[in-house]
């Protein structure tokens, strides 16, 4: 798993939001499943080269969410229950990200174009706010 997370060190976006973001679009896209395993704080800070407080909070977050559980002597694993994922759209989602790159798009701008869709497809009945998240 360490090996497929990275850092943009030049983005204003916090390196544990980065690793957030792209711990649960692994489970929108079914790249990670219930029960696997991720690597410790240690071992994934020292990969990336960042804190391990950063790696700690980002894992703490997901833990809040019900995407990740950690017990002592067992580790951080994908939660066997969480939110409901949705394979089909985390895979269009890295369909859409592999073309961005492909056209020489920025992440802005990536966030920029979904942000332009979820503002003119509102869910019915639901005032839409939308919030910027950290790129994948």
């Amino acid at each position: 798993m360490s090996h497929t997370l990275r850092i943009d060190l030049s983005s204003p976006i916090p390196h544990y939001e980065q690793i957030r973001a792209q711990i649960t679009a692994g489970l929108a896209a079914g790249a990670l499943r219930p029960g696997d395993r991720l690597p410790t704080v240690r071992v994934l800070a020292a990969d990336l080269g960042i804190a391990a407080g950063t790696i700690a909070r980002a894992y703490r977050e997901l833990e809040v969410a019900g995407l990740l559980t950690t017990r002592r002597r067992h580790g951080t694993v994908i939660a066997q229950r969480g939110p409901a994922h949705h394979p089909d759209v985390g895979t269009a989602t890295l369909h859409l990200v592999a073309a961005a790159r492909a056209d020489n798009m920025t992440d802005q701008e990536v966030l920029d174009l979904v942000t332009g869709a979820l503002l003119t497809h509102p869910r019915p009945g639901h005032t839409n706010h939308v919030s910027r998240t950290s790129p994948t």
